[in-house]
């Protein structure tokens, strides 16, 4: 067995793992199983920081992204996708692919959003039904100011969407502060529950905007008005996985009882940084870390794949790489939601330095 020291998944509690366990009922008929899934949904609104809904989907964190897309785009709707990470642009494909118009805001994907230049954007481009922005961009480890992106977006009436998967319960987050529209999260990642569920919270001029649509929405399982009602009427869109609502249940009770786990997030990711660079590497990012994943560009003269493979054979450790146009040029520890320990990160980062010095 190794230890998971990747940016998602992450290493799951023993708690977690115990609920997953449990007896289970038929989530399609039992009335207490409406009000577990109502409760655990309201959990998560709370953890957010919002009084918008929030609904699980059973699905991985793509299936979030996805759902708010396909859910709020219509043919021809014009979109502002902010282009400062491979995540950041990835989102044009799902809205592209349910009929809308792309314009992207690229920023630097290596150092912080220049907030006032995305003002100066938005005077001259305002023109869109809404925009997509990404909170933590995980195969650069960059970290986007969503919640001040947002509230700049709603000047201009634009709906806001947020891929929020890397970064939830490991960075701060207000949903209604930040007046964000649609935020998406995994169970994988900071959460730490095992892939399988995404969870989005929609306000009420989300769900306006999809209901007042002039056409359907060319999905049913990335179509969240398919969930409307459903605690009144008594019935799910589709059989609710009910294992895994269970263990994401206790991971929300756990990060709902951890109450230093900000703070810890910030200290292990400035420990990490700072370890890093004494080791004479170099971060991919200049400026606009994450607390949650630490991206390192890969030495002269050495392979992240042999790194990776040497981390898993010589000291049991897996950490990850990246894809995309970041493919074989970085490795990345992710710190977060369980691996987010003191001892656990400095067993990572011993056996990366032994591999490197070797």
């Amino acid at each position: 067995m190794y230890k998971i020291m990747t940016p998602g998944p992450t290493q799951v509690r023993e708690n977690v793992r115990m609920a997953r366990s449990l007896e289970c009922t038929n989530p399609d008929l039992d009335p207490e199983f409406f009000d577990y899934y109502r409760e655990t949904c309201r959990l998560i609104s709370g953890l957010l920081h919002t009084e918008n809904e929030t609904l699980i989907l059973g699905g991985e964190g793509i299936l979030g992204l996805e759902a708010a897309c396909a859910s709020l785009t219509e043919p021809g709707d014009p979109v502002l996708v902010v282009d400062n990470g491979v995540f950041g642009r990835g989102f044009a494909d799902f809205v592209e692919l349910y009929g809308g118009k792309v314009t992207y805001y690229r920023s630097s994907c290596t150092k912080a959003l220049d907030m006032e230049d995305f003002r100066g954007f938005l005077k001259e481009h305002h023109d869109f039904k809404y925009a997509t922005l990404v909170h933590c961009d995980t195969p650069s480890g960059i970290l986007n100011p969503v919640e001040d992106m947002s509230r700049e977006l709603h000047r201009y009436g634009i709906l806001t969407v947020v891929d929020s998967v890397s970064a939830m319960f490991g960075e701060p987050l207000s949903v209604d502060a930040g007046r964000i529209d649609i935020v998406c999260g995994g169970s994988q990642k900071a959460l730490s529950a095992p892939p399988g569920l995404t969870f989005v919270t929609v306000s009420e001029a989300a769900k306006k905007a999809m209901e007042k649509r002039k056409t359907r929405i060319a999905s049913f399982y990335a179509n969240l008005l398919v969930f409307k009602d459903y605690y009144e009427k008594q019935w799910f869109p589709y059989t609710m996985p009910i294992s895994d609502i269970k263990g994401l249940r206790t991971a929300l009770e756990n990060v709902k009882a951890d109450t230093a786990r900000l703070k810890r997030h910030a200290r292990l990711g400035e420990m990490t940084r700072k370890a890093v660079q004494d080791m004479g590497l170099s971060l991919y990012l200049e400026s606009g870390f994450s607390n949650t994943v630490t991206v390192i560009r890969v030495p002269e003269r050495r392979s992240a794949a042999d790194i990776l493979e040497r981390m898993k054979k010589e000291h049991h450790i897996m950490i990850a790489g990246s894809f995309d146009v970041l493919a074989g040029q970085v490795i990345r520890i992710g710190h977060m939601g369980e691996n987010a320990t003191e001892a656990d990160v400095k067993e990572t980062l011993q056996a990366l330095r032994k591999v490197l010095e070797s």
